[in-house]
């Protein structure tokens, strides 16, 4: 295997170290907050024109904490939605400069519905969306969810900090492929922040059907072979670096990848990392970027992708 540029570069005592994210501490503030993504997320994709596998749906980190960029609005200014991890706080700016804000706060989902639904009308940016979250068992509508209602600003912040190191390392690893890539974005439905890879080859029809998402949606997620890898806040400890390749070559589950933390899951399919085996190293960017790396080389050699024409090189 030839060397890869543009790595992480060593530790340094000014790069902050990468903060712990026990899921029995702040489970019921995810899933709040899952929620509180999805309202926003949906109301992006309302007013995004479509764009391939989805991406106009997603969010992206930002400075303070999560953000759906400008969008534009069939009737109104356009306007920008931030989730505000630093001063706990949904803001709602126009391009008429005018702005409504929401605090983040333990409170029902169903409050949070209403007010920021209220505050889109008032900047007259109002959208209609579907109001049922996706891709969640037994998910109660926005307007009469008075089940979640934690919100832990700490943890929070903590996990938002968690998903600016990874984004780093997610982005040098986008930065070595020359073919069809991803931006590194956070998709709402599971809260999980990913970067995908494509062969240019199309794929065969996904048989996938998450919780209360058509057919039609894993159609577009999956219309092209991938590799892809991403952070889930899910499952166990702290949470899971994945990687999975569509449709899964022969050989991929059996390949050796690394680090030695990391194993293919048969249940999910999918070759996982836990988020402390990287988190707890010297290094935890190097670690990652090992992770995606290898990963990707297994689907790409089990799948005779045209490694030589996708990847840069010197």
């Amino acid at each position: 295997m030839t060397s890869q540029p543009g790595g992480p570069g060593p530790a340094t005592a000014s790069r902050p170290s990468w903060p712990e994210l026990p899921l029995a501490e702040w489970q019921a503030t995810r899933d709040t907050l899952q929620l509180w993504t999805q309202i926003v997320g949906k109301v992006r994709m309302a007013n995004e024109p479509m764009v391939n596998h989805w991406w106009n749906v997603t969010l992206y980190l930002a400075a303070r904490g999560l953000t759906t960029s400008l969008m534009p609005h069939p009737a109104g200014p356009s306007f920008q939605i931030d989730f505000d991890f630093r001063r706990h706080q949904l803001d709602v700016v126009t391009s008429a400069g005018t702005a409504r804000s929401v605090a983040l706060t333990a409170r029902p989902v169903a409050d949070f519905y209403a007010e920021v639904t209220r505050g889109l009308d008032e900047l007259g940016v109002g959208t209609e969306i579907w109001p049922v979250p996706v891709e969640i068992e037994g998910a109660i509508p926005f307007p009469g969810d008075r089940v979640h209602a934690s919100y832990d600003g700490e943890q929070a912040r903590r996990f938002w900090l968690a998903l600016v190191e990874i984004e780093r390392i997610f982005k040098v690893f986008r930065g070595r492929f020359l073919g069809k890539a991803s931006p590194v974005h956070l998709f709402w439905g599971g809260l999980d922040l990913a970067v995908t890879r494509f062969s240019g080859r199309p794929a065969p029809p996904h048989p996938g059907r998450p919780p209360h998402c058509g057919p039609h949606v894993m159609l577009e997620a999956y219309s092209h072979e991938v590799s892809s890898a991403g952070y889930w806040p899910g499952g166990e400890g702290q949470g899971f670096f994945y990687s999975y390749s569509y449709p899964e070559p022969d050989g991929y589950r059996g390949s050796a990848v690394r680090p030695a933390d990391a194993f293919y899951s048969q249940e999910l399919g999918e070759f996982l990392l836990p988020y402390e085996a990287a988190a707890a190293r010297d290094n935890p960017g190097q670690v990652l970027l090992e992770f995606l790396q290898s990963t990707y080389e297994a689907a790409a050699n089990c799948a005779s992708w045209d490694r030589a024409a996708l990847e840069r090189h010197g």
